[in-house]
């Protein structure tokens, strides 16, 4: 037997365990206690802030560069077009179902094991810090956000979400801007006043028919989408004089939301206000370090249309985890135990690799 080999059979109970533990964002305080039981297990010291769990590497030295290791243990809630209990984990031809086993459980486990493997080492040209954080799916303020400034310097990360251990090199940003057309009100009969309706209608039209000059190799081109759409009156026969709607805006690596913002001022008539400058779009160098490892392994790399943590994260950062986003957020959810085994393998070779810039095989 290898020395991950009983860390393929802790992952699988530590997936279990926290499946059938409710982790709602905001509502973690059980499976942060969970996480912390776990690292109690391995004799590893941790700390917690809110719901987010962290710890460092026994062998932490400041004069070293320091790799984060970041998944999520909220969930969203169960859809109703679930079958089964959510909160019960159960194994079926080679499946593990339950809320989170994809998104993003799987990773978190073998993120987990992968610490647990490396904690006690010594020499280690990394640190290593691991972060089981909250709030991921509503990207909320208490989080990896929250947590960030109170650990080490931290140089790059990973972080885990169901990429099926392929490198998501690059992220959409998120801009969701409220807008408020402006008109006259007046009597539908007569044609009297100055539809706000219309205005909205223009402005919406005029932006998702923009062609963008920056196009992305990894991402494409920008993206605006009118989400929602609503006046305040609701008589059937008064001309609107306002006219509210959102825009969902997904940024490419190539524009700024500064840039973004410019655009939409030069093609609405309507007043918009952004809800948030938080959620930016990410990217990291096909030279970086954390890059070069998996390349090395023969891994490719893609640019990711959803959003993460990497938004948060101030340093170059990797998105890789064992799992398939598009199983995320769906009913009956499912995580292969081939793909929980290829994650902890997996993220162990990936650091050996960027640990030494060449393959090592695992310790046996």
């Amino acid at each position: 037997m290898n020395k991950i080999d009983p860390l393929y059979l802790k992952a699988e109970e530590w997936l279990k365990s926290l499946i059938s533990i409710p982790s709602f964002s905001k509502e973690e305080k059980e499976t942060a206690a969970y996480i912390s039981g776990i690292l109690d297990q391995e004799e590893i010291e941790w700390h917690r802030l809110q719901n987010n769990i962290y710890a460092t590497n026994r062998h932490f030295d400041a004069d070293k560069p320091t790799l984060l290791l970041n998944s999520h243990h909220d969930t969203v809630k169960p859809n109703k077009a679930y079958t089964r209990d959510p909160f019960i984990p159960a194994v079926e031809e080679g499946k593990l179902f339950g809320l989170g086993s994809n998104d993003a459980g799987g990773c978190l486990v073998s993120l987990i094991a992968s610490f647990v493997y490396f904690y006690n080492k010594e020499n280690l040209p990394y640190n290593i810090v691991f972060a089981a954080t909250a709030e991921e799916e509503i990207s909320g303020k208490n989080g990896v956000e929250f947590l960030l400034p109170q650990l080490p310097k931290v140089d790059c990360a990973i972080v885990g979400e169901p990429t099926q251990m392929q490198m998501a090199v690059a992220e959409r940003g998120l801009l969701v801007v409220d807008c408020i057309a402006e008109g006259i009100a007046g009597h539908a009969a007569r044609g009297e006043g100055k539809n706000a309706l219309y205005i909205a209608l223009d402005d919406i039209q005029r932006l998702t028919n923009l062609s963008f000059e920056n196009e992305s190799r990894l991402l494409g081109s920008n993206r605006i989408t009118a989400t929602v759409i609503e006046t305040p009156n609701k008589q059937h026969n008064v001309v609107p004089s306002e006219c509210h709607y959102v825009l969902d805006i997904r940024v490419n690596e190539l524009t700024t939301f500064d840039e973004m913002l410019n655009i939409l001022s030069q093609n609405m008539q309507s007043k918009f206000e952004p809800r948030s400058l938080r959620m930016k779009p990410s990217y990291i160098s096909i030279d970086h370090a954390l890059v070069k490892a998996g390349l090395q392994l023969g891994k490719s790399y893609y640019g990711s249309p959803t959003t993460s943590d990497v938004a948060l994260m101030p340093f170059p950062a990797l998105k890789m985890g064992p799992g398939d986003s598009a199983r995320s957020h769906t009913a009956d959810e499912f995580i292969y135990i081939r793909e929980l085994h290829e994650g902890v393998k997996g993220y162990i070779e990936f650091m050996e690799t960027l640990f030494n810039q060449q393959f090592i095989t695992i310790d046996i």
